[in-house]
C-alpha cells in the first residue's frame, strides 16, 4: 500500500490535477471568448488593482467590517497553500523521485502552520454551523470539501509527532493529500485556481464599465 501510494498513485493524483485544472481553465477561457460582454469589458489596469487591493489584509470595507473573519481566512489560505510546497519532508520526496529541489520551511514552522489550517477549519465548521446566514446555504457537500482541505494537515500533524502507530497515519496522510490534489479540480476547491480570473474580472466590470471600485 505505502510504496503504491508513494509512487504510481502521486503520478496519478498529479496528472489528474493538472490535467484536470488546464481543462477547467481552458473551457472557461473558452466560455468566456465566445461571450460578447466578458473579454470586451476586460481591463488590465482595473483587473492588477483589483487584485492588489483584495490581497492587502483590511484593505476593503468588506474586510474591515468582519476582522475576525478577514485575519483567520488569510493566515488559513496562506498557510493552505505554502504549507505543502515549502515542507521538507515534501521537497526530499520531489527530490528524491525526480532530482527536484527548492527552499524550504524549518518544521517547526510548517508545524504551527499546519495548527493554523486546523484551527481555521475548526472556525469554518462552527461558523456553517452557528451562522443563520451561512447556515441557510450550507449543504453536505461543503462539509465534504472542508473536509477534503483540512484532513491533509491533521493526519500529517499527527504523522510528524508519530502518534498512534506512525506508518498508518503517513498511509492516512498519502491518502488525504492526493484526494484533495484530484479534488480540486473538480470541486468547489478549484476557486484557487479562478481567483485571478474572477477578481480581474469583477474589477474590470467595475472599474472600467461602470467608473466604480469593486471594495
Amino acid at each position: 500500500m505505502y510504496e503504491f501510494l508513494s509512487g504510481p498513485m502521486v503520478w496519478i493524483a498529479f496528472i489528474i490535477f493538472i490535467a484536470g485544472s488546464l481543462y477547467r481553465i481552458i473551457y472557461m477561457l473558452q466560455g468566456a471568448k465566445k461571450d460578447k460582454i466578458v473579454f470586451p469589458h476586460m481591463s488590465f489596469k482595473h483587473s492588477v488593482a483589483s487584485l492588489i487591493h483584495w490581497m492587502i489584509p483590511f484593505n476593503s470595507r468588506y474586510m474591515r467590517q468582519r476582522p475576525i473573519f478577514t485575519i483567520i481566512s488569510f493566515a488559513f489560505h496562506i498557510c493552505l497553500v505554502f504549507t505543502p510546497i515549502f515542507l521538507l519532508a515534501h521537497i526530499v520526496l520531489f527530490d528524491e523521485s525526480w532530482n527536484i529541489s527548492w527552499w524550504h520551511i524549518p518544521d517547526e514552522v510548517a508545524d504551527w502552520m499546519a495548527i493554523v489550517v486546523i484551527a481555521g477549519g475548526i472556525f469554518y465548521l462552527l461558523r456553517r454551523l452557528t451562522d443563520p446566514v451561512v447556515n441557510n446555504v450550507t449543504d453536505a457537500s461543503d462539509y465534504l470539501l472542508l473536509t477534503i482541505a483540512v484532513l491533509p494537515f491533521i493526519t500529517g500533524f499527527i504523522a510528524y509527532h508519530q502518534w498512534f502507530d506512525n506508518r498508518t497515519m503517513i498511509i492516512l496522510h498519502m491518502i488525504a493529500g492526493e484526494i484533495m490534489l484530484i479534488a480540486i479540480p473538480f470541486t468547489r476547491l478549484s476557486h484557487m485556481l479562478f481567483f485571478v480570473f474572477t477578481r480581474a474580472y469583477y474589477g474590470s466590470e467595475s472599474g472600467y464599465i461602470r467608473r466604480s471600485k469593486d471594495w
